[in-house]
């Protein structure tokens, strides 16, 4: 067996870096790389984001708080849980919070980080934080920024697990959160 190589030695070395473009939700640029082994790849594509954050919210009457809302990639009405962008001095606890109240209107709880995910490390630099808000409660109105058109809705346990099972959540950033929810917390559901 081949012995197993350090981190340091698979690293590929950044030779060139260029902005293709830089508009607010869209950062591209074309890396110039050379792998490990000599291979030169002339146009390596990455693509720049901010950190995000998604929250599998649970009331004080143990049912889960859900979105749904239109997604022009793909063309669908897709189901979702509360998710957003970390802005310029928060935390990504901070903006989960802060996403949750404006989506939902849900405030307060009991917070803990589910897990940190990439959502796709070949080509995207960012990672997004997921977390778990037990215990939250409807305190006041949501509140949109100009581009989101947003519905929430609450469902039990159960039916959010059937949904999961059904391929409901299209979005895997919040499969896998709520994969792990199910698995952890909610031993009793789980098949």
């Amino acid at each position: 067996m081949k012995k197993q190589r350090t981190d340091e030695e698979m690293m590929w070395k950044k030779l060139s870096s260029e902005y293709i473009i830089q508009r607010p939700w869209l950062t591209a640029r074309c890396d110039k790389v050379e792998l490990p082994n000599g291979t030169v790849h002339d146009e390596y594509y990455v693509l720049e984001y901010p950190t995000w954050i998604n929250v599998v919210a649970e009331t004080e009457e143990g049912m889960l708080v859900l979105e749904r809302q239109y997604r022009h990639g793909l063309q669908i009405v897709s189901t979702e849980t509360c998710a957003g962008c970390v802005e310029e001095g928060e935390t990504p606890l901070e903006a989960a919070k802060r996403e949750l109240e404006e989506e939902t209107g849900y405030t307060g709880g009991t917070w803990e980080e589910l897990m940190v995910v990439s959502p796709n490390p070949s080509i995207m630099n960012n990672l997004c934080y997921c977390f778990l808000a037990r215990g939250v409660r409807l305190t006041s109105p949501t509140h949109f920024d100009k581009t989101e058109d947003i519905e929430s809705f609450l469902r039990t346990k159960q039916q959010t697990y059937e949904m999961l099972l059904q391929g409901e959540f299209k979005q895997a950033m919040m499969a896998a959160p709520l994969w792990k929810y199910f698995t952890l917390y909610c031993k009793d559901i789980v098949r």
